[in-house]
C-alpha cells in the first residue's frame, strides 16, 4: 500500500483500505458484481458503437486527447480510454501487447465500466462521484482486474457544467506516480478549453446578447448554507452562499411560484409568531443582496427561471428515475432548519425518494440509502434489503448486524 499513500491523500480506513475505495467496494456487492466475473459487459455493439461516436461531443476532441495523451500511453506501455457519461468505453487506444492484455478483463471499446456492472475501478468511480480518482492493483473489486492500476478524470459541458464522460489512464506498476494523475487532470481541463473553444468558432463573432431574464439555480440538499446561482441572461454569472434564514426564505418562494404573502411566508418560516416587522427586516437585507430585479414583492416571489436540486430529485423521481435520483440527493434539505415550511419539505423530498428507494427492490439503491447517515437506521429498508440481496450475498452478514442492532436499541 505504500503506492497509494504516495498517489493519494484521501482517507485510509481499516487495514489501508482507502475511504472512497471501501465505498466502491460496497457500492459494487450491493449491485451483485462477483469478484470472479473476469470480463466487463459489452453494451454497446459494433454499429451502434460507431453511431454512438460521432454522435458525442467527445469526438471533436479526441483527436486532441490521442494525440497528446494516447502517445503519452504508447510510451509507458499504458491505454488512454474515453468513456461517455455512463461509463461506456467510446474509444480505447495504446500499445498494441498491451491493448490485447486488456481484452482479458474486458477493457475495450463499447464494454461498461460502471461500478454496478465492472466492480470498482477508476473510470466508474470518476463518475460516480464526479471527481478525479485512482484505483491501484488490488483496490479492484474484481479478481481479474487487481494487476491493473488506472486514473481518471471527468470531463464536463464547459457551458452548462454537465458530465460529459472520463478520460482513463490505465497500465502497470510503471503509471502509480502523482504525475499521472496530474497528467491526466490536465488533459481533461484541455479538452474542456478546447470544446468551449470549438464551440465559440462554430458561433462566429461574438456579439453582446440581448438581456433575456435571470436565471436562478439554488442548491440546498445537504447544506446548511444554500448556494444561489445567477445569470443574468447576458453571460454573466455569479454565486451567492446565503445565511441559514435567507436560505429558508429563498427555499420557501422557490417552491411558491405565484408568490407568498407576508402572512403565509411569516407562517411557514417561524416556529413561533414574529413581528411582521421581524420578517420585513430580513426580506429588506436579503433584498440588498440579490437587489430589487430579483426579489419582487406583493406577493413576495423570485423573479427570473428558477431551478433546485431538491426539485430535480422530486422530478427524477417522477420521471422513473431512480437511480439518477438517488445520485443526485446529497442528503435532506438545509438538515438543521427547524421552519416549519422547510421541515415539510425536507419530508416530502426525502419521503419521495425512500418510498421509490424501498419499492425499486434494487439493493444497490437501497444499500445507498441504509449507508447514509440518514437512512442508517431505517429498519424497514434494512430488512427489504435483506430480502433483495438473497441468501448468497456477501452483504447479508452486514445487513443482520445492523436489523440487530436496530432490534436491540428499538427494544
Amino acid at each position: 500500500m505504500a503506492a497509494v499513500k504516495t498517489l493519494c491523500t484521501d482517507e485510509v480506513i481499516g487495514d489501508g483500505m482507502r475511504a472512497q475505495v471501501a465505498e466502491s467496494w460496497h457500492r459494487s456487492a450491493a449491485a451483485g458484481v462477483s469478484v470472479d466475473v473476469a470480463e466487463a459487459p459489452i453494451t454497446l455493439a459494433d454499429d451502434s458503437l460507431r453511431d454512438h461516436r460521432e454522435a458525442h461531443p467527445l469526438a471533436q476532441v479526441f483527436p486532441l486527447l490521442e494525440d497528446v495523451l494516447g502517445q503519452a500511453a504508447r510510451d509507458c506501455d499504458a491505454i488512454m480510454a474515453v468513456s461517455d457519461a455512463s461509463a461506456q468505453l467510446l474509444w480505447v487506444c495504446g500499445h498494441p501487447q498491451v491493448l490485447r492484455k486488456a481484452e482479458t478483463i474486458g477493457f475495450v471499446e463499447g464494454s461498461n465500466w460502471d461500478e454496478r456492472f465492472a466492480g470498482t475501478n477508476a473510470p466508474g468511480m470518476a463518475l460516480t462521484l464526479d471527481k478525479p480518482v485512482n484505483v491501484i492493483g488490488q483496490e479492484h473489486f474484481r479478481r481479474s482486474v487487481q494487476r491493473w492500476s488506472c486514473a481518471a478524470s471527468p470531463i464536463h459541458d464547459p457551458l452548462t457544467g454537465s458530465l460529459l464522460g472520463v478520460l482513463d489512464i490505465t497500465g502497470g506498476d510503471q503509471i502509480v506516480v502523482p504525475q499521472t494523475m496530474a497528467m491526466v487532470r490536465a488533459a481533461a481541463r484541455m479538452a474542456e478549453t478546447e470544446l468551449a473553444h470549438l464551440r465559440l468558432t462554430a458561433s462566429g463573432p461574438q456579439e453582446p446578447r440581448p438581456h433575456q431574464g435571470f436565471a436562478l439555480t439554488i442548491e440546498a440538499l445537504g447544506r446548511q448554507e444554500a448556494l444561489l446561482g445567477i445569470d443574468d441572461g447576458s453571460g454573466r454569472r455569479s454565486t451567492i452562499r446565503l445565511s441559514p434564514r435567507h436560505s429558508e426564505i429563498l427555499l420557501l418562494l422557490a417552491s411558491a411560484p405565484r408568490g407568498l404573502s407576508g402572512d403565509e411566508l411569516a407562517v411557514l418560516l417561524y416556529e413561533e409568531d414574529n413581528t411582521a416587522s421581524t420578517l420585513r427586516a430580513e426580506l429588506n437585507r436579503l433584498r440588498n443582496l440579490l437587489g430589487d430585479d430579483l426579489l419582487a414583492s406583493r406577493p413576495y416571489r423570485l423573479v427570473g427561471e428558477v431551478s433546485g436540486d431538491w426539485l430535480g430529485v422530486q422530478a427524477t423521481v417522477l420521471a422513473g428515475d431512480v437511480v439518477g435520483a438517488t445520485r443526485s440527493y446529497r442528503g435532506p434539505l438545509l438538515p438543521r432548519s427547524t421552519s416549519p415550511g422547510v421541515v415539510r419539505l425536507r419530508e416530502e423530498v426525502e419521503s419521495t425518494l425512500r418510498s421509490a428507494v424501498l419499492h425499486s427492490g434494487v439493493p444497490d439503491l437501497m444499500s445507498a440509502w441504509t449507508r447514509s447517515s440518514w437512512g442508517s437506521d431505517d429498519y424497514e429498508m434494512w430488512t427489504a434489503q435483506r430480502a433483495a440481496v438473497g441468501t448468497g450475498s456477501p452483504l447479508l452478514p452486514l445487513i443482520l448486524g445492523q436489523i440487530a442492532r436496530l432490534d436491540r436499541e428499538l427494544a
